[in-house]
């Protein structure tokens, strides 16, 4: 079994709580009210062809769809996309490789990922993907923090967490230098203190702290 394998069973047996604990209905409005304002300010008004990496349970996508895009969902967790299709209906959902897109080159507008960039098994190689598939002047916006800056956790194999490049990164301009270097312009690290202050407000997923999280832009 590979380490994508791995990764990817891991994330479908996680899927169903992953899902419910995004769908809490007394968060559930706050919450899309406040990240349909953190896409609204990363990406150029709408429409825009975007391709969400990663994309889970689908939460992002649906939120960029609703703000008038055209989006395309992709994942490798099976458990993941069945999640996403059972709960939103606006967003072409397939299953798909966030390091490596199978889309044409230079057919997107912006892509967009959220707490995947610490989960990718190369991820400067998967910017450089996403750059290939952008318009000139196209947008790559993610989402990340450091999640697991004092070491692996006991969810992923010790070989699985070796993999990671940005598991443990202690500083989020860590992740910000990997866009930098795949080839994006102007890359620019945000903190998202209105999602700090809901995770205050209403608590976190189980196993997890309130921290800072971060918008991280670059254009192609």
């Amino acid at each position: 079994m590979t380490t994508q394998d791995q990764i990817n069973d891991y994330w479908t047996g996680r899927a169903p709580s992953y899902a419910a604990y995004q769908l809490q209905p007394d968060r559930l409005a706050d919450d899309i009210a406040a990240w349909s304002r953190v896409w609204a300010g990363a990406l150029p008004p709408a429409p825009l062809d975007v391709l969400d990496v990663g994309t889970g349970s689908g939460q992002v996508a649906a939120i960029l769809a609703g703000l008038g895009h055209r989006v395309t969902g992709i994942d490798l967790a099976p458990g993941m996309l069945e999640q996403a299709r059972s709960s939103y209906g606006n967003v072409d959902f397939r299953l798909g490789d966030a390091v490596e897109p199978d889309f044409p080159e230079a057919g997107l507008d912006a892509v967009t990922g959220r707490y995947v960039m610490w989960t990718l098994r190369d991820p400067e190689a998967a910017v450089k993907n996403w750059i290939r598939l952008l318009r000139p002047g196209g947008t790559v916006a993610v989402v990340d923090s450091t999640w697991f800056p004092n070491g692996p956790q006991d969810f992923y194999d010790p070989s699985v967490w070796q993999s990671l490049p940005l598991a443990q990164a202690t500083d989020i301009n860590q992740t910000a230098a990997v866009l930098s270097r795949a080839g994006l312009a102007d890359v620019t690290v945000t903190p998202l203190t209105a999602i700090y202050e809901l995770d205050e407000k209403y608590g976190v997923a189980p196993g997890h702290e309130v921290q800072m999280q971060y918008l991280i832009t670059g254009r192609a």
